[in-house]
């Protein structure tokens, strides 16, 4: 594995997981009537906390970017993960809670996971796909249900609609991350005419600014340890899938090397939830209609 995409994905996370954090103290104040509406993010440009969230999430999707342009999306994907991690060191010292046995067993499942994943599997680059079909029904398959889990969303209640919303942006934010590899592709090759004569940096756009809509939303309803866990884990895992099924990135396949790749991503799972419920995670709002279902005014 490269030091420098190490380094790169790292600072990523780091100012991932940070900027989430300084969103959702800022979100959680917006009224429900902004709920999976444009003017959430109306409202919330106003707030200074909530802008210098937004600059250190733009700071790690770059980083991110970058490291996806020098490493396989299999590999970056796990090591963005870790984000949790730092959105739990910024959590604890506003908190002060301690980390205790769940904190701890979190940050060893995560790490232990990200670890074994990366060992066993040796993600490491290949020829891309070239048949479109292929492209669009992984990524047709991945918005579709990132749909389904935002319709359902919507007519939940607030218990449910945050996690939803949640997984809904995690599964957006793995194919753009997906489609900003193939930009940096096209860069490579051509250079900025290249990149901006095809679609993908367009969809990577929209994209963005669809999932940051739904991942507010999300924050602005609960609390940060019912949202960010379902976020995070979404994201790599969705990443993974483009990756191998249409980038042409290449993981082990003998039965040792998948035994411990899925062992690998079921412990990322389980340290993400861990870590995403515990107590220093910041709460949401003091919502007093716990039954109140989740539709735009």
């Amino acid at each position: 594995m490269s030091v420098l995409v190490l380094i790169l994905a790292v600072s990523a996370a780091c100012c991932l997981g940070f900027g989430f954090v300084l969103q959702q103290n800022a979100a959680r104040q917006a009224p429900l009537s902004d709920f999976l509406s444009p003017r959430l993010l109306l409202d919330l440009v106003k707030v200074p906390r909530w802008l210098g969230g937004i600059g250190l999430m733009v700071a790690g999707m770059v980083l991110g970017a970058i490291a996806l342009g020098q490493g396989e999306v299999s590999l970056v994907e796990p090591l963005l993960a870790t984000n949790l991690l730092f959105a739990l060191a910024l959590s604890r010292k506003q908190t002060k809670q301690p980390l205790g046995r769940q904190g701890w067993a979190g940050l060893a499942l995560l790490a232990g996971g990200v670890t074994a994943f990366i060992v066993a599997g040796e993600p490491r680059g290949g020829t891309a796909v070239t048949d479109p079909f292929r492209h669009w029904l992984i990524i047709g398959v991945m918005i579709g249900l990132a749909l389904l889990l935002t319709t359902y969303a919507k007519r939940s209640r607030l218990s449910a609609g945050p996690v939803l919303l949640a997984l809904a942006a995690g599964l957006l934010y793995g194919v753009q991350d997906a489609l900003t590899r193939v930009s940096g592709q096209r860069f490579s090759a051509g250079g900025l005419a290249e990149v901006l004569t095809g679609w993908q940096p367009y969809a990577v756009l929209v994209l963005g600014i669809t999932g940051l809509v739904l991942v507010q939303s999300a924050f602005e309803t609960a609390p940060l340890r019912m949202s960010l866990p379902a976020l995070t884990a979404a994201q790599p895992l969705a990443g993974i899938v483009c990756g191998v099924g249409f980038l042409g990135d290449r993981l082990r396949t003998d039965t040792a090397a998948l035994t411990w790749e899925a062992v690998g991503l079921a412990a990322i799972v389980a340290g993400i939830v861990l870590l995403g419920m515990h107590p220093a995670m910041p709460r949401g709002s003091d919502r007093s209609e716990p039954t109140r279902n989740l539709q735009p005014s």
